[in-house]
């Protein structure tokens, strides 16, 4: 047999076998994970702590000493464990990435579930993709994640397609679907257009990219702020110039897909008077061309999930030096500082999958934050972000904690996180709804694709 078509039916095999891996096992009604350290989404720690999963949901949780088992109820061991609550990916660009390829040619069913499995593999329960998005099919998976059909893959939220101005919009970018807005007129249909079909968070963007493009202008983007909140929607805008950043906050803008290249004391004093304005940092592209171990060799997880090929491709872009990333990153570093410090609504979004093809799915999650921490907020901060406020910003009310009634999605690390952030990547096991996810045959199944396709060259 051709041993390129045997190693692609293994992988067909074994993705096949994902979903029923764990959904065929009937496990206990009531089960109380105990003794691991719990590092809550609101900030708080209970040492040797407990809690109560029943079905797909947390009925108690506390103090191990406090938390009393329900008769009957299975028992799972955490000593020495740390929990944290699933993360929360507020910004990423699914189903455009594929090896070394990026473009609407691979948004697909198939590719787009194949990034909420990788996500949920790390550790994170959802993630939004920021206006990337074009016909039926993501409202149809976005409706699927959320009632639990695709039981071992992350939430697929998204904003449908963005609203941007001409020059935005080119037919193999991120944007080649976006809702062209050159009138008040488009804009307000473009955002009753998203409404009809559920959208909560419209994505715009306001950037000259350089220089080079003729960016939304402000009564444009007034226009779109205005007809969503008259639809209960909030708008997040692609911006990070310190000037378009002041004018849409005075605008009424409900939040930023990046973080704002400078900070200023005037900037701060609208912030200030915004309190729920928020930011979703993303930091991953401009850290790494300075700080990127993990590649070099790869690290495991990486090497788990991501296609060689990819790997290679980062790598060499890395040995090559990057032009002002250290003043870029010294600016960046000295508002987030500013930002953890006055209490600026900060959120962790990736960015993951975006048109550059090398924001790996899910393992950015972890390096996003690695470099918060770097740029002046604590390891505790940085948790809260990632979970609570990253899951209130996308109004995801059953998820961010670890607390009854609310959804039973967790982490268990081998190692504290408040020690050294980069032990959120020391995952011992995933739950998403109660259940347990099949990380090792998730893992068979990539490598067996990764095999197969080799084989094939």
């Amino acid at each position: 047999m051709d041993r390129g078509v045997s190693l692609r039916a293994l992988a067909a095999a074994v993705l096949m076998t994902w979903t029923g891996v764990v959904a065929n096992a009937q496990a206990p009604a009531v089960t109380v994970f105990e003794g691991a350290r719990l590092v809550n989404g609101d900030g708080s720690v209970i040492e040797n702590a407990a809690f109560v999963v029943q079905g797909n949901r947390f009925v108690a949780a506390g103090r191990r000493a406090d938390v009393q088992a329900p008769p009957g109820a299975a028992r799972v061991d955490l000593t020495g464990k740390t929990v944290i609550p699933a993360l929360i990916d507020a910004h990423s660009h699914i189903g455009y990435m594929r090896n070394l390829t990026s473009g609407p040619q691979n948004y697909t069913r198939e590719n787009i579930l194949d990034h909420m499995h990788k996500f949920a593999y790390f550790g994170v329960a959802a993630s939004m993709a920021m206006g990337s998005d074009f016909g039926d099919l993501p409202f149809r998976l976005r409706d699927e994640t959320r009632a639990g059909k695709h039981p071992h893959a992350a939430r697929f939220l998204t904003a449908g397609r963005g609203l941007a101005p001409i020059d935005e919009i080119k037919p193999n970018n991120m944007r080649h679907s976006a809702h062209l807005v050159t009138t008040e007129g488009d804009a307000r249909q473009a955002v009753a257009d998203l409404a009809a079909n559920g959208v909560e968070m419209v994505k715009t963007w306001v950037d000259t990219r350089g220089g080079t493009i003729k960016k939304l202008t402000p009564p444009l983007y007034e226009a779109i702020i205005d007809e969503a909140h008259k639809r209960k929607m909030r708008v997040v805008v692609h911006a990070t110039g310190l000037v378009d950043v002041k004018a849409l906050t005075r605008a009424g803008m409900d939040g930023f897909a990046h973080m704002v290249g400078d900070v200023d004391d005037e900037l701060m004093g609208l912030l200030k008077a915004k309190p729920d304005t928020f930011f979703m940092l993303a930091l991953g592209g401009l850290r790494r061309q300075m700080h990127a171990p993990w590649i070099d060799p790869p690290h495991a997880l990486v090497s788990d999930s991501v296609w060689p090929d990819q790997i290679k491709r980062l790598r060499e872009r890395l040995a090559k030096p990057a032009p002002f990333a250290n003043q870029s990153w010294t600016r960046l570093s000295r508002g987030i500082a500013r930002f953890a410090t006055t209490g600026v609504r900060v959120g962790v979004g990736t960015d993951g999958g975006g048109q550059q093809g090398d924001q790996f799915i899910g393992w950015t999650m972890h390096t996003e934050l690695e470099n918060m921490v770097a740029a002046g907020m604590t390891p505790a901060q940085v948790l809260v972000a990632a979970t609570q406020t990253s899951a209130a910003i996308l109004k995801l009310d059953e998820l961010g904690m670890v607390a009854p009634g609310k959804s039973a999605d967790f982490v268990v690390l081998d190692a504290n996180p408040l020690d050294d952030i980069t032990h959120t990547r020391r995952i011992a096991s995933v739950y998403l709804r109660g259940q347990e996810i099949p990380r090792p045959a998730m893992r068979s199944g990539w490598q067996a694709e990764f095999a197969s396709a080799a084989a094939a060259k």
